[in-house]
């Protein structure tokens, strides 16, 4: 399958989040999605330690590299630093409203600074063979997104990108926090679908507030004449991720069984295996798979057992095998008393 066929349902780049294995274990969920990494920037990949920044286990593919910065040249160079790495697309981050980036004049300051977007992607597009994308808002602070959003989009188009992942709302620099950012500035999904349907040779992907397979489905419909070509998920698919289970068959129309949170566990099991048997520490997988029996009985313990549990010195996969068996004593009990 092309990335341009896996960017249908994409998982958000999260900082602290998506990390190399968080994006095995959504993996093992979903064959099909693109997967992201958090924001790495560029100036780290070009002199930092680039085997933990960008190492990542082949299982993950396809996955994107997303860089932030503001140098074109730097940002060149991170690129194809990443491709060399074996990444699918490298994406520049136009969105991110933290202070840290704020102050390196990178993320959402770069909706202010259109040219400047479109100098580095036609820099990064120089650099690599694989494709190079934006994700953006639609503007900040006091920006006008009909003007924001298509200067953004049209300058880089320009310069030879055609694929745009659009968060749907706007980022206030001056007032609100990164996680208010998240969710107190309105969302406009029209915009996006304006955008779209005025540009329709450009692949567009909508971002920002979508919660479930449902509301995911309903924005590739084309009920109104408008065929947006991507979805990109971000906190649902971390805190469910038993929904990407279900994305193969419901928004891929793969003729494949839906994966539950066991089939789930079983798939990321050798991972985990692994990564152990290398030293790494199991809280560090275990905290990704929190939120994989949401709504089932037992899942307060197996969150528990993997929270207490799994910080022992020689925690080891049987926390993870004792979470699991918590879920199905519970789920027995409840038939029983049914």
């Amino acid at each position: 399958m092309s990335i341009n066929q896996a960017r249908r349902l994409s998982v958000a780049p999260m900082m602290d989040w998506t990390d190399r294995h968080c994006r095995a274990f959504h993996r093992a969920l979903s064959s099909r999605a693109l997967l992201y990494t958090e924001m790495v920037t560029a100036p780290a990949v070009v002199h930092g330690d680039r085997d933990r920044l960008l190492g990542f286990d082949a299982v993950e593919h396809p996955v994107a590299l997303q860089l932030g910065g503001s140098d074109p040249a730097q940002l060149a160079e991170a690129a194809r630093i990443g491709a060399a790495y074996g990444y699918d697309e490298i994406n520049l981050n136009v969105g991110c409203p933290s202070d840290r980036v704020q102050s390196g004049k990178f993320g959402a300051c770069l909706m202010r600074e259109p040219e400047l977007v479109a100098d580095c992607m036609a820099a990064i597009i120089e650099a690599v063979d694989i494709p190079a994308t934006v994700k953006c808002r639609i503007g900040v602070d006091d920006q006008d997104p009909e003007t924001s959003l298509f200067a953004t989009v049209d300058a880089s188009a320009a310069a030879g990108v055609d694929t745009f992942i659009i968060h749907a709302r706007k980022a206030w620099l001056k007032g609100l926090s990164p996680k208010e950012n998240r969710d107190v500035p309105p969302l406009d999904y029209g915009l996006v679908r304006r955008l779209k349907r005025e540009r329709p040779h450009l692949s567009i992907s909508i971002n920002g507030g979508i919660g479930s397979l449902d509301e995911a489905e309903a924005h590739l419909d084309d009920a109104d004449g408008v065929q947006l070509d991507g979805v990109m998920l971000g906190r649902a698919a971390y805190h469910e991720p038993a929904l990407l289970g279900q994305a193969d068959r419901r928004i891929f129309g793969e003729a494949v069984e839906d994966v539950d949170a066991y089939a789930a566990i079983e798939r990321y099991r050798p991972y985990l295996v692994a990564r152990l048997a290398e030293g790494v520490a199991l809280p560090a997988m275990a905290r990704h798979m929190l939120g994989l029996m949401h709504g089932l009985p037992g899942a307060r313990a197996f969150r528990r057992i993997l929270t207490v549990e799994s910080i022992g010195p020689n925690a080891g996969i049987e926390v993870v095998d004792r979470a699991v068996e918590a879920v199905r004593e519970a789920e027995s009990r409840r038939s029983e008393a049914a």
